[in-house]
C-alpha cells in the first residue's frame, strides 16, 4: 500500500461554465531527500475548484506517485507519462506479474514519479468538463500494439516475438490483463495536451528538473514541455512518440500498406497539436510549408512529412538532450525516424535508440509490458546515464 500524503488539488479548465474561481488546494510538500520512512507515496499537483453544469467539483489535477530507493544515487528523477487509454499502472508492473520500469529504476538509484494523465484514471475523469471520452477496443490492440503478428498490417508486424505467452489475443492471459486496465480518455486530443503539458510543468515545478520519460501519445507532452521549460526538462526520453509528422496514417496490410487519414494536420506543428516557439516565429501552423519525400528514409518505412527548406528551427528543443526509442516489430519503427528527421531538421537533433541495432530483438509497442522489458529499461537507463551526468 503506497502511504498518503495527499490533500485535496485540483485544476481548473478555464471553461466559461466554470464560476469565479477558488483559491489552489493546499498540496503537501513532496521530499527533496527521500528518507527510508518516506520513499513512496502519492500527491496530485495542478487544479482547482469549479463549477461545472451547476456542481463544485475539482478539474485538471494530476495523479503523482513517487518511489525512491533507500539511497538515491542519480542526480535527476525519471517523470513517467503514460499513452492513450493507458494509466501509470504500465510503470508499475508486467500483465503477468513481473517488475516494471519502476522496479528496474530504482534498483538502478533513480527516484521516479509516475502520473496518471489529467481526465483519466486515477487523475478522475469528467466529460461535463472536458468532453466526450473514447475507449480503445480489444481489436485495436490485438491488431497493432501486442498481436501485430497475427494481422500483418505493416512490415515490421511479423517481427513481434516478446508478448508475454504470445501472440497477444484475447484468451492470453497477459493479452487480458493489459485490456482489463484500458481505461476510457478524452477524445479531443488539443484539450489533452492543454490539460497534461499545463500538470506536467507544475510537476517539475514542485519536484525540480527531471528526465521526462514518456510513451507513445505522451511524446506530444514531452516535446511541448521541453519547449516551454527547457530549464526544468534535464532529458527527455521519447518511447514511440506520436507520430507521423504532421498527419495521422492508418495501416492497411498489403503491397500499400499504409494511408494518410484525411487532409487536415492531425499534428499542426509537427510533432504537437501545441504551438511550438519556432525560429522564425510561427504565428499560425499554415506558417509552416510541408512537403512529403519521395522515398522512406530506410525500407518498410513511410515517406516522411517534413518543413520545406529552409526549415523553421526549435531553438528551446534543441536545448534539451532527447532520445527516440523504437522496438523492432512496432508499427513506430514505420515512422519514428520520420519523427527524428524532423527534429533534426530543426536543430534539435535526438539520438536514436533502435532497440534491434542493440541486440534487444521483437519487442511491440508495450515493451515496457514485455517479456525483456528488463533489457529495455537498462538500454534507456545506460541513455539517461551517459547524457546527463
Amino acid at each position: 500500500m503506497l502511504k498518503a500524503v495527499l490533500t485535496l488539488a485540483c485544476a481548473l479548465l478555464g471553461s466559461t461554465m466554470a464560476a469565479e474561481a477558488a483559491p489552489d488546494p493546499v498540496t503537501p510538500d513532496v521530499p527533496a531527500t527521500f528518507k527510508p520512512e518516506q520513499r513512496e507515496g502519492y500527491f496530485f499537483v495542478g487544479g482547482r475548484y469549479a463549477t461545472i453544469a451547476g456542481k463544485d467539483i475539482a478539474v485538471g489535477q494530476m495523479f503523482v506517485q513517487y518511489h525512491a530507493p533507500p539511497k538515491v544515487t542519480q542526480p535527476w528523477p525519471i517523470v513517467m507519462v503514460h499513452g492513450t487509454a493507458q494509466t501509470g499502472v504500465n510503470f508499475l508492473g508486467t500483465p503477468d506479474g513481473r517488475p516494471g520500469w519502476v522496479d528496474r529504476f530504482i534498483e538502478r538509484g533513480f527516484a521516479v514519479y509516475v502520473v496518471d494523465q489529467v481526465g483519466r484514471g486515477r487523475s478522475g475523469d469528467n466529460p461535463d468538463a472536458y468532453g466526450p471520452y473514447s475507449r480503445l477496443t480489444t481489436g485495436d490492440l490485438e491488431s497493432i500494439f501486442t498481436g501485430q503478428e497475427m494481422f500483418n498490417l505493416f512490415p515490421q508486424a511479423k517481427l513481434h516475438t516478446q508478448w508475454p505467452g504470445g501472440p497477444g489475443l484475447k484468451g492470453n492471459q497477459a493479452f487480458d490483463q493489459f485490456y482489463l486496465s484500458q481505461v476510457p480518455y478524452i477524445a479531443n486530443a488539443l484539450k489533452s495536451e492543454e490539460l497534461v503539458d499545463t500538470a506536467l510543468i507544475t510537476l517539475l515545478e514542485k519536484i525540480g528538473p527531471a528526465v521526462l520519460l514518456t510513451h507513445s501519445q505522451a511524446g506530444v507532452f514531452g516535446w511541448a514541455v521541453s519547449d516551454q521549460r527547457p530549464e526544468l526538462v534535464k532529458a527527455h526520453v521519447a518511447v514511440e512518440p506520436n507520430g507521423p509528422t504532421f498527419f495521422d496514417i492508418r495501416f492497411k496490410g498489403g503491397d500499400a500498406w499504409y494511408e494518410r487519414v484525411g487532409e487536415a494536420r492531425a499534428r499542426p506543428y509537427g510533432i504537437t497539436r501545441v504551438p511550438l516557439r519556432f525560429e522564425p516565429p510561427v504565428t499560425a501552423p499554415e506558417d509552416l510549408t510541408v512537403v512529403q519525400a519521395d522515398k522512406p528514409l530506410k525500407a518498410d518505412q513511410i515517406r516522411c512529412w517534413l518543413q520545406a527548406e529552409p526549415a523553421r528551427q526549435l531553438p528551446n528543443l534543441a536545448k534539451v538532450p532527447a532520445v527516440i526509442v523504437t522496438g523492432e516489430a512496432s508499427f513506430r519503427a514505420t515512422m519514428d525516424d520520420c519523427t527524428a528527421a524532423f527534429l533534426t531538421q530543426a536543430l534539435a537533433k535526438p539520438d536514436r535508440l533502435a532497440l534491434a541495432e542493440h541486440g534487444i530483438r521483437g519487442n511491440g509497442h508495450m515493451m515496457m509490458l514485455e517479456a525483456n522489458n528488463r533489457d529495455v529499461a537498462d538500454a534507456i537507463i545506460g541513455w539517461v546515464e551517459g547524457r546527463t551526468q
